[in-house]
């Protein structure tokens, strides 16, 4: 059996390669929308993929699942309980695949979403213990799958809670404890709230340690998973209605390169100008009224903060990164990328009358101007959990992904200074305040981790 976990860190996305070498038969379960990976690994091990199976809609990411059945003939399996409008098939309970020797079960585990399955692994088809379970957004390691993403189509979020704790117990804890467990999240994901930065555990593991599945009774395992979910980004909604419905499937052709004076007029039409280079980079010369979002953080996730599914988008960038920064941008439906200047440090030399520049604090010096400064306003972009971990004395708290339609909160006219963990949320913040007519936004470089250690 070849079993291959792709782990994508800048989305905590897990998805699997799955196949028998000895026939060829292959699966790829919950593909990311880049899928070069996939084929090429498939086709030097002298594989073909003939399904792309989803464990359940997602909304955290656009699925590679059109991409990869175009590309491998490949047929899209989904839960029966799915309600999407793309080719697939369908699989109940209990229903199995064969790929030569390799066997696949399906599980229906309903409760993040109601078409929620996890695919039981069989090494051989003479085994009588499963090797590993698949189990997508059900169980992760340290936590379990919310169950409040399909309030919004009328599922109440507490019987999705009680179809989760029948789903893990009577579905995936009957599996041996030595099952390995392979999520399809791990650490970052908005997809739980406690999850591991481990990527594989096991069924005895699991329900030794996990906090879900030490509740002794429904009513406890409900509240429990109800209770302290963040709100789900704003964008899941768009990305779940993406993977349920055909869409244009994510283009390789060239990104056309633009000169500073093509973003100019760009950006006064409404396109979003958004400056992947880091926070520092950023910080030292920019183009008056563009957005920094690094390439080295959480990028993807992080540009749905500054920039609508509408909207589009110009990067500035380093030479060569311009690629990458798209196809980020794609696995989370912001397509529409209409360019890129690359090597901006020389554009901008040439046109000091469009560029500005950013003040990132140290410590001593916000230190300095929380006493200097009366009407000083200290803006904690983190998320709930890490401000209720501590914060920064009277600082105000909007988090980063509500920024954009919160800042009508905050007055303009005094100055501000924001803060995240470690300083590039908070230049994303300050970025887009300063878009926003916050003519005096800065942010605390280093961050609340810098200010606590002071």
């Amino acid at each position: 059996m070849k079993f291959v976990q792709y782990y994508l860190d800048c989305l905590s996305h897990a998805s699997y390669l799955i196949g028998d070498e000895s026939t060829g038969e292959a699966v790829v379960v919950d593909p990311r929308r880049d899928i070069g990976d996939y084929l090429d690994d498939a086709a030097a091990a002298g594989m073909r993929i003939d399904y792309v199976i989803e464990t359940h809609v997602h909304a955290d990411f656009v699925s590679g699942h059109l991409e990869l059945a175009d590309a491998a003939g490949a047929t899209i399996i989904y839960g029966a309980a799915a309600d999407v409008h793309v080719p697939h098939r369908k699989v109940v309970d209990g229903d199995r695949i064969a790929l030569g020797d390799v066997v696949l079960e399906f599980r229906a585990t309903p409760g993040h979403t109601p078409e929620s399955i996890s695919v039981v692994v069989w090494a051989t088809r003479a085994a009588t213990t499963p090797d590993c379970v698949l189990t997508g957004d059900t169980l992760f390691v340290g936590d379990v799958g919310r169950p409040d993403l399909c309030s919004s189509t009328g599922r109440s979020a507490h019987d999705m809670a009680r179809q989760l704790h029948r789903s893990l117990h009577g579905r995936l804890l009957t599996l041996p404890d030595d099952t390995r467990v392979y999520p399809a999240h791990g650490a970052g994901s908005a997809c739980g709230k406690n999850l591991s930065t481990a990527t594989v555990s096991t069924i005895g593991e699991q329900r030794r340690t996990n906090y879900a599945l030490q509740l002794r009774t429904v009513e406890e395992f409900v509240h429990a998973v109800t209770q302290g979910q963040p709100p789900p980004p704003d964008y899941f909604a768009h990305v779940a209605a993406l993977n349920r419905d055909p869409h244009q499937l994510a283009r390789d052709d060239h990104l056309p390169y633009v000169s500073l004076d093509d973003i100019v007029t760009y950006q006064a039409r409404g396109a979003v100008v958004l400056d992947v280079r880091s926070p520092d980079a950023f910080a030292r010369a920019h183009l008056r009224g563009s957005l920094n979002v690094g390439l080295e953080g959480r990028f993807a996730e992080h540009a749905h903060d500054v920039a609508g599914v509408d909207d589009s988008i110009v990067l500035v960038c380093e030479h060569g990164r311009a690629h990458e920064a798209r196809v980020r941008l794609s696995r989370v439906g912001l397509d529409a990328v209409i360019g890129a200047l690359e090597q901006p440090a020389a554009a901008f030399a040439h046109h000091p009358d469009i560029i500005a520049t950013a003040r990132r604090l140290t410590t001593h010096q916000l230190a300095a101007a929380r006493h200097q400064i009366a009407d000083l306003v200290l803006l904690d972009v983190r998320g709930h959990g890490e401000r209720a971990d501590g914060y920064i004395e009277d600082s105000t708290h909007i988090p980063i992904d509500q920024l954009r339609r919160r800042a009508n909160e905050l007055d303009p006219t005094r100055p501000l200074v924001a803060y995240c963990a470690g300083g590039y949320r908070s230049s994303i913040a300050a970025s887009l305040l300063r878009a926003h007519a916050f003519h005096n936004a800065s942010d605390l470089t280093g961050g609340y981790q810098a200010w606590t250690t002071r």
